[in-house]
């Protein structure tokens, strides 16, 4: 697996990580923890350096994440992050100082290590300076529990205020074929300040690997259930997006999930999405992306195909909408 560096933070991480998040929280039932420890495992195995958990994912997400990398602690970079009241998305934001240091403690026992690697605030909070909470992630680093500072679909504003106090090593935000905002105040600011970028959903939550359809049902805990772009109408309209995608991937042996995740490693040298899965064969074929190098005439096929089929609904309901951006 080829690595990569997190703009100048000098975190180095596999081109490809692995989101746990869909191990036991968001997507459904999740898999038991002997299978999750094992999937882990596997990534491991096939060169995986980067893991991606948070509090608001539950305690059990955390444990699982931390048990399947004792054995290999020190080759591999583990995120978390902070930010949710009590630790439930549900119920609103903190970012208290001294909600952050607790939340820091517990995430340190679940995870079996005496260190985060890279420690996001999962939202923004309006409540709470960013200077505060940039501040209380410094004095974190500064005693060893934490290593680099992230932050998570925050807006421009709120990326420089924390910068100026504690550099910001990698934003993670929603980017993909079929969610492409950050291109336009995002990407270009992240380049200016030498930062990172962690693409989540880098398979529009599953839908641009070709295996949902406009009647796939999804279990009635999938948060998929509420998202616009879900709608039945939105994923039939969208299917034209797949097929495109389809051929594209058929003329390059490859699958439309393998040429998603190489499209967003073309985009630049320091993105790493982190694609996740619960199913040992998409975690093989996710991976082999890493070695798709798409051409010039790939990329300028595919940029047809955005410009010819916009994505129809919204990404987020309004009330999630709200939380993004700030």
């Amino acid at each position: 697996m080829k690595q990569r560096q997190l703009g100048r933070s000098g975190l180095q991480v596999s081109a490809l990580g692995m989101g746990c998040m869909g191990l036991s929280f968001g997507y459904g039932p999740g898999v038991d923890r002997a299978a999750a420890v094992q999937l882990i495992r596997q990534a491991v195995d096939r060169g995986v350096t980067f893991f991606d958990t948070a509090e608001a994912y539950g305690a059990l997400n955390e444990e699982m994440v931390g048990e399947a990398l004792a054995p290999v602690r020190d080759q591999v970079v583990i995120a978390t992050k902070f930010g949710f009241k009590d630790g439930n998305a549900m119920s609103g934001v903190d970012s208290r100082p001294e909600r952050i240091r607790a939340v820091v403690d517990n995430s340190l026992k679940h995870l079996r290590t005496d260190r985060i690697d890279l420690l996001y605030q999962h939202r923004v909070d309006p409540q709470v300076p960013m200077e505060d909470v940039a501040g209380a992630v410094k004095e974190l680093i500064a005693q060893g529990k934490v290593r680099h500072f992230g932050l998570s679909e925050a807006g421009p504003e709120s990326i420089r205020r924390a910068h100026a106090v504690q550099p910001v090593a990698a934003l993670q935000s929603e980017y993909s074929l079929w969610w492409r905002e950050p291109e336009q105040q995002i990407l270009p600011l992240l380049e200016e300040l030498g930062i990172g970028f962690v693409p989540f959903s880098p398979l529009g939550k599953g839908f641009l690997t070709g295996a949902i359809t406009a009647q796939t049902e999804f279990s009635p805990d999938d948060f998929r259930n509420v998202v616009p772009r879900f709608s039945v109408e939105a994923r039939q309209a969208n299917q034209a997006l797949v097929q495109a995608l389809s051929d594209i991937a058929a003329s390059r042996q490859a699958t439309p999930a393998q040429v998603a995740l190489a499209w967003l490693l073309a985009q630049r040298p320091w993105i790493a999405p982190i694609p996740g899965t619960t199913k040992p064969q998409r975690l093989d074929e996710n991976l082999a992306a890493a070695d798709l190098l798409l051409s010039a005439d790939d990329l300028k096929r595919i940029a047809e195909v955005l410009e010819r089929v916009p994505v129809q609904g919204a990404r987020y309901p309004e009330h999630l909408a709200a939380r993004v951006g700030r």
